[in-house]
């Protein structure tokens, strides 16, 4: 009688080791799918983002005027933290984006502008909407981006 008691045992012990590699596969598949999301959505927020800021280079330009425009953003990017970052080289401008606190070196995201520019600032979510400004500069637009919350 002992040895199917044990046999009893070890069997229900293989069952709850097998229960909990599929619980953990499945929480591991659903946090991947939460983060493929949420990554989509920090996408279209700086597609957002760098359509507005070339229309408003392509205005200054053609117009040789100062514009600006408020770009609503969500205060968060599911339930993280996000941040975007507009910065330029001698060549091109683009539009770095993260999920995150803080500005960090490496962007998980990059969107480049289609027109030179020189381009500087950041916006971090959660303070009110983005407010983007272009003004000429010697000939070169000058595009800059900010929080409307401060």
């Amino acid at each position: 009688m002992p040895s199917v008691t044990i046999t009893h045992l070890y069997t229900f012990v293989a069952l709850i080791a097998v229960s909990s590699l599929l619980v953990f596969t499945f929480v591991d598949y659903a946090d991947a799918f939460k983060l493929s999301s949420e990554i989509n959505q920090l996408k279209n927020l700086m597609n957002e983002v760098a359509t507005k800021s070339t229309e408003l280079v392509t205005l200054a330009l053609n117009a040789n005027s100062t514009a600006e425009a408020y770009v609503e953003m969500p205060v968060s990017v599911g339930n993280k933290q996000y941040w975007l970052k507009i910065e330029n080289d001698s060549e091109k401008a683009w539009l770095n984006g993260g999920l995150g606190e803080t500005i960090s070196g490496s962007a998980d995201l990059q969107v480049c502008l289609p027109r030179e520019a020189s381009a500087v600032g950041y916006y971090i979510g959660g303070r009110g909407a983005a407010v983007l400004s272009c003004d000429m500069n010697d000939g070169t637009p000058q595009v800059t981006l900010s929080c409307s919350g401060g």
